[in-house]
């Protein structure tokens, strides 16, 4: 109940936010009616289940997200992966990952990782998502056009199949879907029809002009599934053995990422518009339980749904009152009027589904996309839409993060410099002690960026090409952030080489992070003697010794020795010394 703590918190649950909340919901009930029984259909469930999956689904992220306004319910971006989990596994398959990655989800939560999965970059999110809808479109061909059945295991291979039957379209089957799809579009259009819901004025009109004529050969809920039961589902555990288990983990946590990225990015489409900030891992959290609640009633996969979270903000949701007010207005649709959808055609959901893959397309922004981003992004978006086309989704979204990682440990690695520091940029600092250049033998070195495994080859290479032979190397660190274990080998593999041709290394100004990594792996025993300015005060000591503490006239040593103790004396006192 945390969403609604913070809800009553807000005071979203005054009177004068309530009717808003209680219409919104309304709305979002009636528009959610047309989509579950279509995404249901669509997944290789019966439509009832997508309703009690919206019903369940919605009012638990509603109570225990973390998102105000988010609606939850079965979306289209589970189509592809939820269809093919069916068919392989059937019906009972499919609830019991449902289940799995409701607990992955709720793991993930308490994990802290909701911040982490919003890191996936774009071209990766609208490539598959974009392929996504390509799938949804093509899988609906047969609803919509009144085709046979294809038998086919690949995606080209049933488009080819269906192209090849096309001619054989079913004419009023097709006449009916033309209808609803028009009606989908031009129906926000109609002033008198303006405020209600494109798809259920499809399905209500198409149902009507099939009820009145009575077309042979338009398959229907009816037809097709038996009607729909007037009644809620009853608490059923599925049977769950080792082998089943082992055997739905690799779909299970493709639903428990696909959910995750779809409900968190609902989530921002949601603070965007309400200007509410959600909490990402309470999210995920109420999700997962979703998820596992879910197909204990009959129901399956469920995430956040942005048309129908963006609806209900529009009319006025502010609040999880909304989203559970929606769930109600299904249960009442199903109590009073699920004899009614026997006569509904799948060629109206087909047509429905038809606009929501055109949205999730989202054609013009992957032209702007594939127009405006740079090479590599474009890349990475065109090989994530063809893989998930032609290929798998999860095979598409880790080959995708892959790439996209590559890329940015590539452009990270370039950004890290490794530079020769000369007298001219530390005159400031070698005048405040008094030094009007850096002694003879002494050279420094700055490190700007992070040391990482992808860096260390330029960072290496920088440091062991000095194009000098001098006593001592100071490389400062104050503008490294981190290290890792690669970059602090390849340091300790440079401070060895440079030993080995008699130079001794310095470092300095590491931050504390960096220096307690430092300590750990050990460098400091390698650097030999921390203490660096008794170090070069002995040997200032022993060059006084050479001509005798009486002596008025000074050798070229103790001039370079005492040179020395100041350099050491800037760059080692109160910077973090290791």
């Amino acid at each position: 109940m945390i969403s609604i703590v913070a809800a009553h918190r807000a005071g979203l649950f005054a009177r004068s936010q309530l009717l808003r909340n209680v219409v919104a919901g309304v709305i979002v009930g009636v528009v959610a009616l047309p989509l579950a029984m279509a995404f249901a259909i669509a997944s290789g469930a019966r439509p009832e289940q997508g309703l009690y999956t919206a019903i369940v689904a919605g009012a638990l992220v509603s109570a225990c997200g973390g998102t105000r306004a988010q609606i939850a319910g079965p979306t289209g971006a589970f189509i592809a992966i939820l269809a093919g989990v069916t068919a392989r596994y059937g019906i009972d398959g499919l609830q019991v990952a449902t289940l799995m990655a409701g607990l992955m989800l709720v793991a993930m939560g308490f994990a802290g990782m909701g911040a982490v999965i919003r890191f996936i970059p774009a071209p990766v999110i609208v490539g598959f998502t974009a392929g996504i809808g390509v799938i949804i479109w093509v899988g609906q061909w047969k609803y919509f056009f009144g085709l046979h059945p294809v038998e086919a295991s690949h995606f080209h291979e049933k488009l080819w199949n269906l192209i090849q039957i096309l001619p054989q379209l079913h004419l009023a089957t097709t006449a009916l879907a033309v209808l609803s799809l028009l009606l989908v579009l031009l129906s926000p259009r109609v002033p008198g029809l303006r405020h209600v819901p494109g798809p259920l004025v499809a399905m209500v009109v198409t149902t009507l002009v099939y009820v009145i004529f009575r077309f042979d050969g338009v398959a229907t809920i009816g037809s097709a599934f038996g009607g729909i039961p007037q009644q809620l589902p009853g608490f059923k555990l599925p049977s769950v053995t080792l082998a089943r288990f082992f055997e739905l983990i690799s779909p299970a946590f493709t639903i428990a990422m696909l959910g995750a990225i779809e409900s968190l990015l609902s989530a921002v489409v949601a603070d965007g518009m309400a200007g509410t900030r959600h909490d990402s891992n309470q999210e995920l959290i109420g999700q997962g339980l979703a998820n596992i609640a879910a197909p204990l009633f009959g129901g399956f996969a469920a995430t956040g749904a942005i048309a129908r979270t963006a609806t209900s903000i529009r009319n006025g949701g502010s609040s999880p009152l909304a989203g559970i007010v929606h769930a109600a207005t299904l249960v009442l649709i199903i109590l009073a009027l699920a004899p009614l959808a026997a006569s509904v055609p799948l060629a109206a959901l087909a047509a429905i589904l038809f606009v929501v893959a055109y949205n999730m397309s989202e054609i013009k922004h992957f032209a702007r996309m594939v127009r405006r981003a740079p090479r590599a992004d474009v890349v990475i978006l065109i090989i994530t839409f063809l893989l998930t086309v032609f290929a798998d989704l999860v095979v598409a979204v880790n080959i995708g993060v892959i790439m996209a990682t590559m890329h940015f440990l590539r452009r990270m690695s370039t950004s890290v410099e490794v530079q020769s520091q000369t007298d001219k940029q530390l005159a400031q600092e070698l005048a405040e002690q008094g030094l009007p250049a850096l002694p003879p033998g002494v050279l420094v070195y700055g490190i700007e960026g992070p040391v990482f495994f992808g860096a260390v080859e330029n960072f290496e290479r920088a440091l062991i090409q000095t194009h000098t032979e001098p006593h001592i190397l100071i490389i400062r660190l104050r503008h490294v952030p981190f290290m890792d274990i690669t970059g602090i080998q390849t340091l300790e593999e440079v401070v060895r080489k440079m030993q080995t041709r008699g130079v001794r290394v310095l470092l300095c100004e590491a931050n504390e992070r960096v220096k307690a990594k430092l300590d750990k792996a050990d460098l400091f025993s390698v650097l030999g003697p921390s203490d660096y300015q008794q170090e070069f005060g002995a040997a200032l000591e022993r060059c006084k010794a050479e001509i005798g503490e009486g002596g008025r006239k000074r050798s070229a040593v103790t001039l370079q020795a005492e040179k020395l103790v100041n350099v050491s004396k800037h760059f080692f006192a109160d910077k973090h010394d290791s």
